[in-house]
Formats: C-alpha cells, structure tokens, sequence
C-alpha cells in the first residue's frame, strides 16, 4: 500500500541541501499527490453510467443553476473553466445521450440555450448524491471539526494563492471533476 512520500521528500532535501526550507513540500507537494488519487476514486460512479471526463461537471452546472435548469454554452465554458470548444464536445455527448437539449433563444436564434431533459435532471439528482457519498467516503478518516478547518485553511490557501497570480488557465480538456 503506498504511503504518503511527501515527508521523505522533505527530509531528503533536509539531508542535501540543508540551507533550504523545503516545509513547503508538506503542503503543496500532498496537495498534488491527493490530487493524483482523487481522479480515479472520484471517476467510477460517473464512467459506470457513461459519462466522460467533465460531463457530470456539465450536467451539475445546469442542475445548480436551478429551474428551468439551463445556460448558454459560453456560461458554461466560463464555469467550468473550460474552453467553448471543450464544452461544445460535452455537449455533443450529452445531447446523443438524451441528457440536454439545445434550441436557439427565441430573443435570437443564432444563440443556443442548453437545457437538461428530464432523463439528465433525473441522472443529475441520482449522480450527486452518488458523487457526494463517495466524496464522504473518503473523508470518513477525518472529524466534523478536522473537516471544518480543513475545509476553511484551504479556503484561505486559495485566497492567498489567488491573489499573487492571475486566475488559471483556462483547460482545454477539462479533467478536473465536480468538486
């Protein structure tokens, strides 16, 4: 079973180079390596009902955005922090499935509004509540209170990461998955 590398990192760079600080690594570099894991624990549910990387993330966007349960594409795009073409390939997918439909706005019908169908609002509904047990699964090691200042250190990592640098990238293929 693999273990946590990061404080052998840490202490490697200790033994070599002394004259440096490497404390960083401990969060930064575990925050990598749980990214690493989190994907393929986070992907079967979704992948067990077809859906490809960054699909759910469409589909939850509409289901959060409330009734009637639509955007336009480029709300989407700016979201997700995907590109349109990223998302124009979602889309596809996911209207070939039944589980959004587009139509062009009746204010102008070059603009196209998508919406769930009601077999992707029933999906959505069945999904996240898949998707947040799984995610309560793998926090089960953690307390209510550990979970808490967890959850507002890295609310507070990202403010300050947030403001020494612009906003990131825009993905092109959208890996990352509905938080």
């Amino acid at each position: 079973m693999p273990s946590d590398p990061v404080p052998t990192i840490v202490a490697q760079w200790a033994q070599e180079r002394p004259d440096l600080d490497a404390s960083p690594l401990l969060v930064i570099g575990r925050l990598q390596y749980l990214t690493a894991y989190l994907d393929p624990l986070l992907r079967p549910p979704f992948a067990e009902r077809g859906l490809g990387n960054g699909d759910f993330d469409v589909l939850a966007a509409l289901r959060r955005a409330g009734s009637p349960f639509q955007l336009r594409p480029v709300e989407l795009s700016m979201s997700l922090l995907v590109t349109t073409g990223a998302i124009t390939k979602r889309l596809d997918r996911l209207e070939a499935q039944g589980l959004l439909e587009r139509k062009a706005e009746s204010s102008d019908g070059r603009a196209k509004i998508t919406r769930l169908t009601a077999a992707g609002l029933a999906l959505t509904n069945e999904m996240i509540e898949a998707h947040l047990s799984n995610q309560e699964r793998l926090l089960q090691g953690l307390s209510r209170s550990e979970r808490t200042d967890l959850a507002f250190l890295l609310g507070r990592l990202a403010e300050s990461i947030e403001s020494q640098s612009d906003p990131p990238p825009t993905a092109s293929s959208g890996e990352a998955a509905e938080p």
